[in-house]
């Protein structure tokens, strides 16, 4: 009985591997580098930091050699920061979630409980790490066209001249553009200890009966969701 639930509990990884790497756009030559990828340091000592390390370097590489030939009209500081965008936490984490990458971690019974497949950092780090291990599986090339078939697709849905500057600057340039006040920024709640906190930031706008909110490891990148958030609500009010 014990084999047969062995037997079936590798049967479902298998069946959930195969629909992740389909909507990822890449099949494993060896699927224990993409377990290792899913493995959160809370779940195993063989877990996935280390190719998250090889991930990053892999991603910043290939933005940055995708914009500087896509996009000859931006200068070196426009570059900067859209490549700033475009690899920093929170647009790894929603890429994530398109993949539904947080079903397929293995995290430890804490993280669990504290809903860590929906924590951004957490999501951005695996995602990273995949990078990484498509690097280690088939090379440089097939790493490249990993990134680029997830970011590409995002890239042409985005205001690239609006996706170089950050959420906060986008509400504030807004609402000086129409003589408004500038929002106000407070932390409503944080959880968890020193090193793993959780920061939820509420982002009002009482002139135009606005209040939004945003979450992140940190309180800047709270204030970041909050004030992108809040952006979205003028926007679709417009």
């Amino acid at each position: 009985m014990q084999a047969n639930n062995i037997d079936s509990r590798k049967t479902q990884e298998s069946l959930r591997s195969s629909a992740l790497c389909r909507r990822f756009g890449y099949v494993f030559k060896q699927p224990e580098l993409l377990q290792r990828a899913l493995t959160h340091r809370s779940y195993a000592a063989e877990h996935n930091e280390r190719l998250e390390f090889l991930g990053d370097a892999i991603l910043g590489c290939v933005i940055a050699k995708h914009l500087y030939s896509n996009y000859p009209q931006l200068s070196e500081g426009e570059l900067s920061r859209l490549r700033s965008n475009l690899v920093r936490e929170e647009t790894l984490a929603a890429l994530a979630r398109q993949l539904d990458l947080g079903s397929h971690l293995k995290l430890g019974e804490g993280e669990l409980k504290s809903g860590g497949f929906r924590r951004p950092s957490i999501l951005a780090d695996a995602l990273e790490a995949l990078f990484g291990a498509v690097l280690l599986d088939s090379g440089f090339a097939a790493a490249e066209l990993a990134v680029l078939n997830l970011y590409v697709p995002y890239l042409e849905e985005m205001d690239v001249q609006k996706l170089g500057k950050d959420a906060k600057t986008l509400l504030q340039e807004y609402l000086q553009g129409k003589h408004m006040p500038l929002p106000a920024y407070s932390v409503i709640d944080m959880q968890g200890e020193a090193h793993a906190q959780s920061f939820e930031v509420e982002c009002v706008i009482p002139s135009l009966k606005i209040s939004a909110r945003g979450t992140g490891t940190t309180r800047r990148n709270a204030e970041q969701q909050a004030a992108q958030a809040a952006y979205q609500q003028l926007t679709e009010t417009k």
